[in-house]
Order: C-alpha cells, then structure tokens, then sequence
C-alpha cells in the first residue's frame, strides 16, 4: 500500500457529530466530518464513502489495533484522508464552519489552529498486524462474557415475548428483516425476485428501513430504538414498534412524538435485531430471512458490544426458521433471465416498425401485398 496522506491542504464545510450515525442522514456531498468515533467500522465507512464527504477529523482513535477493522482502509481506499486530533479539542469545532486541513494542522477562519495527525495506510497495516497478534485473547474475552450474561438473561428468552398488539399481519407469512450492516443494500437487490414473488412482511430495523426505501420497497413494520433511522423513514406509512429497555424506559418514543406519529412499545433486552426476529418468530412466521445482522465476533466489537448474549439465544430459539441472507450478493453473479431480455429486440424492432408507417415505398409494397391478399381470396 502507498502511505496516502493529506499532501496538500483541504478546504470546506465542517459538518459536526459525536456519533457518525446520527450524523450521516444530513451529510452534504463535499463536506469535512468531524467525528468523536473510536474504531472507525465499516458501516459507518461505507455510510461517509455514500456521502461523498471530502474529508474525516476524528477525535478520536481511528483504530486502536485491538481488533481488525476494515473501515478506515476503506476511506482511504476512496480518496478520503483522514485526520486524528486530541479529544479534547472536539468542542472546537461549529457546525459549519470553514476550516482547512494540512498534514500538519487544522486552520479555522478566526485564526485558531489545532493539531492534528494523518491516519494512513501505514498506520493501518501496523494497526492490523497489531490485532492479528491479539485476536485469541480478544475471542476468550468474548465467549465468557457472551456464556456469563446468556446464563443472566436466558429466563427472559425462553418465556414467549410480550408483544404489543400489530395491525401488521406476520403469521403464515414469510418475513424479511433488514439491519443496516455490512452490504444490506447489495443484498436486498439480490434477493429482488424472492421479496416480489413472496411479498414477505418487510421488517426495518432502525436504519435497515432507510435501506428498504432506498431499494425500492416499503417496510411493513418498523422496529428499533429509532437513533438511526431518518425522518423520511418513520413518515413512510409503515406501522412502528419502538424498541424499549426491560424496566420499561424509550428514549426513542420521545423522537416518534415529536415527529406526530403513533407507535407502539416493546420492553425487551439483548439488540433491536435479536427481538425483531423473536418477535416475527412468535407471531408465527414461516420463514424469517435476515440481512445485514451481526453474526460473529468483529461485528460486535464494532458496535461496541463485549459480547453476543440475546443473539446466541434468540438463534438457538428461532433455528429452523432461520436463513441469514447476509452476504448473498457475494455468492455469485446473476444473469439476467431471459424472460427479463424481451425489450432488447423489442426495443429495436421500433425503429424499423416506424420507418415502414412512414416510408413511401414500404408503405406502396404493403398496399400492393394488401390487394393481392384480397384477390387471392376472392378468387377462391
């Protein structure tokens, strides 16, 4: 890899939020985004990458090399160079202001400086060596704390869910559940032709309903702690369940109120995706396919979960209903049915159709062909 730094300065617009997330929704193409996110993941990568953001000031660790993470390679795979300044100096910063990156610093227009230090290639590679060395430790530490607190929470998941009355009909329906994750959107297009022969409930979790609108389809029902789903997304007429904490508190019905709109409330622990599939699981779906779910270690350290408890425990529940669609796109590439090609000779069959209404020659041969038809028949 060549060691990609700022090389010369950038100008723009700062746009200003301690959790990328929340963040992304609102970002304009060309903005600087700075950040308070430790272990930049790859969701959030991809969401900055979509963005067309010119650059990302992080105040915190990019990559702390205690696990592989791909995100930051992938920015700078992109051309967006990055920039590490001290945590402190985040509050700094105003939402849009102008400011200017160099290798060096960041300059503001009043004239204040801050410091900074380019996040490369370099620095990834010995980053990713650096976990590579301590992945076994980091498993151990994830398998006990994933067994100690299943063995805390394993009553709740094995009693049937308190489900809040649903004008979404589930049962003896196949459903669809989309968690914004890695390649969700790839995958859903791959799947395309089932979700339109099936008609499966659309299930979106948080931001997997941006993801279904941005697809072409509208969720059904839409379930989380609505921190990272848009406005547009809770306006779609879809049905809403908000995802919330077993003594009963969720902060997310406070957005859903002052946005007008109704929702219902489901008191649960474990991750809004884990209870999204317990909860089409026990209105008695037939079949619960999932996309962009987080299955295995490095996911959840990405999202900053120690462990994977609710989700071990709603898998071990759910099972033969289960199939995990993440990653599907990746499986193969499709050819195009022939049924779907009609078009194409159609398409250039038109051009001939029209020049022979129009041209007077084959307009005169047609007559001519028309009267011979007729003697012909006449004559019989």
């Amino acid at each position: 890899m060549k060691d990609r730094k700022v090389r010369k300065s950038i100008r723009g617009i700062a746009r200003v939020g301690r959790k990328t997330k929340k963040l992304l929704p609102s970002l304009q193409p060309r903005s600087i985004v700075v950040l308070q996110h430790e272990n930049l993941d790859e969701v959030a990568a991809e969401g900055l990458i979509s963005a067309k953001v010119k650059a990302v000031i992080n105040a915190a660790v990019t990559m702390n090399g205690h696990y592989p993470l791909d995100g930051p390679k992938r920015l700078l795979l992109s051309g967006i160079p990055i920039v590490e300044i001290a945590a402190e100096d985040f509050s700094s910063f105003d939402d849009g202001m102008e400011i200017e990156i160099t290798d060096e610093a960041v300059y503001m227009k009043d004239g204040r400086m801050i410091r900074c230090t380019p996040f490369t290639e370099q620095v990834w590679e010995a980053r990713t060596k650096m976990a590579m060395q301590r992945v076994s430790g980091q498993l151990e530490d994830f398998i006990e704390n994933t067994l100690y607190y299943a063995s805390k929470e394993k009553d709740f998941f094995i009693r049937p869910l308190r489900i809040p009355p649903l004008h979404t009909t589930i049962s003896g329906r196949h459903a669809v559940i989309v968690v914004r994750g890695k390649g969700c959107r790839e995958d859903l297009q791959a799947i395309r032709d089932y979700i339109e022969d099936y008609k499966p409930v659309l299930i979106g979790v948080d931001g997997g309903a941006d993801a279904l609108i941005d697809s072409g389809f509208r969720p059904d029902l839409i379930f989380g702690d609505m921190d990272s789903i848009t406005d547009d997304a809770l306006r779609c007429g879809a049905e809403i369940v908000v995802h919330a904490f077993p003594d009963g508190r969720a902060p997310g019905m406070q957005r859903i109120e002052q946005l007008g709109l109704a929702a219902s409330k489901l008191a649960a622990p474990g991750t809004s995706e884990d209870i999204a599939m317990l909860l089409a699981y026990e209105r008695k779906a037939e079949l619960i396919v999932t996309l962009g779910t987080h299955t295995h270690m490095i996911d959840f350290l990405e999202k900053g979960r120690r462990g994977m408890a609710s989700t071990m425990l709603v898998r071990m529940k759910i099972g033969s209903k289960l199939i995990d669609a993440k990653g599907v796109s990746k499986l193969y590439s499709r050819p195009y049915k022939l049924r779907k090609l009609w078009f194409i000779p159609a398409a250039a069959m038109f051009p001939v159709l029209m020049l022979g209404l129009v041209h007077p020659g084959v307009r005169q041969l047609v007559d001519m062909l028309w009267i011979y038809v007729k003697l012909s028949v006449g004559s019989v």
